[in-house]
């Protein structure tokens, strides 16, 4: 053999060695490493209230708002409004050649002028827009199934998303028949709202009626539940010897973060969370129910 052969073998060697010191390193780690490290952290049962609401959402619209036409054709003589003047019902806003003078219909705002002086108009065209800010309301979607929970007069809470703020409101229509859209039938509310300036028209609304209030319960956060092959839900309980294992508890309202638990634990219990990256593994190290 070959000198150069023989530095070649003793270089294999000495890598294979490596590898293998390597391999029984990382071995080593897995088997000494203690179960669980990492795998769960701990929860503590509360005394909390859980209130879930069914929710229906909308836009702001002014709840009285008119449209002023010609009822003949005419010629304009004078427009005696401007945008943005504040106008009362039967204030005059247009007058025409042969006299006849054209008032407004509501209480409100003017927010289009459609003519101008000298203009000829043929019967039906628009001639002003009105609208009245100071009466608002939002008109909300709703599902067919949910269409029981809600009557005319019943008095619900709008949230107003752009200003983080919750108003409150009473149910005044129901639509008798659904729209459609996109394929998707459903019914509309309409809501009027207490008077607040700082709502305006074409704000995004979330009106939610009480659904259910339960107060002085024993929660726990969604994901402290676990459910097995039934379906049925139980929680993780910490041993001393830094295992867990399954009990069974009965649960009740939800608000989708927390989650009224009515037997099986009781308010200052530990109970172990499944990290979700090692959620196999944990369930490995678990208990017998």
């Amino acid at each position: 053999m070959s000198t150069n052969q023989k530095k070649t073998g003793k270089k294999k060697i000495v890598i294979w060695s490596i590898l293998g010191l390597l391999a029984i390193a990382i071995i080593s780690a897995i088997i000494f490493t203690p179960k669980g490290l990492g795998t769960f952290e701990k929860e503590t049962a509360q005394i909390d209230d859980i209130t879930t609401y069914y929710t229906f959402s909308g836009t702001i619209e002014a709840k009285n708002k008119k449209t002023i036409t010609s009822d003949a054709p005419m010629q304009i003589k004078e427009v005696k409004v401007k945008t943005g003047d504040q106008v009362k019902s039967g204030d005059v806003l247009l007058e025409s050649k042969d006299g006849k003078k054209i008032k407004a219909a509501i209480n409100g705002e003017i927010t289009k002028i459609y003519v101008e002086k000298n203009v000829e108009v043929m019967t039906g065209a628009q001639l002003v827009d009105i609208v009245d800010y100071s009466v608002l309301q939002t008109t909300v979607k709703v599902d067919e199934y949910d269409l029981k929970y809600l009557s005319v007069g019943q008095e619900v809470i709008v949230a107003v998303n752009a200003l983080e703020k919750e108003i409150k409101g009473t149910v005044s229509a129901i639509s008798k028949e659904a729209a459609n859209e996109n394929g998707v039938s459903y019914f509309t509310a309409t809501i009027d709202l207490n008077n607040d300036e700082a709502i305006k028209v074409g704000m995004s609304t979330e009106a939610k009626i009480l659904k259910q209030n339960v107060s002085g319960i024993i929660t726990l956060s969604m994901k402290a539940i676990n459910f097995d092959s039934k379906n049925k839900p139980y929680v993780l309980i910490p041993t001393e010897k830094g295992a867990q294992v399954k009990k069974y508890v009965q649960t009740g309202v939800n608000d989708g973060t927390i989650i009224e638990i009515k037997e099986g634990i009781n308010a200052g219990d530990v109970v172990m969370i499944i990290n979700k990256d090692n959620a196999a593994s944990a369930m490995m190290h678990g208990g017998n129910p």
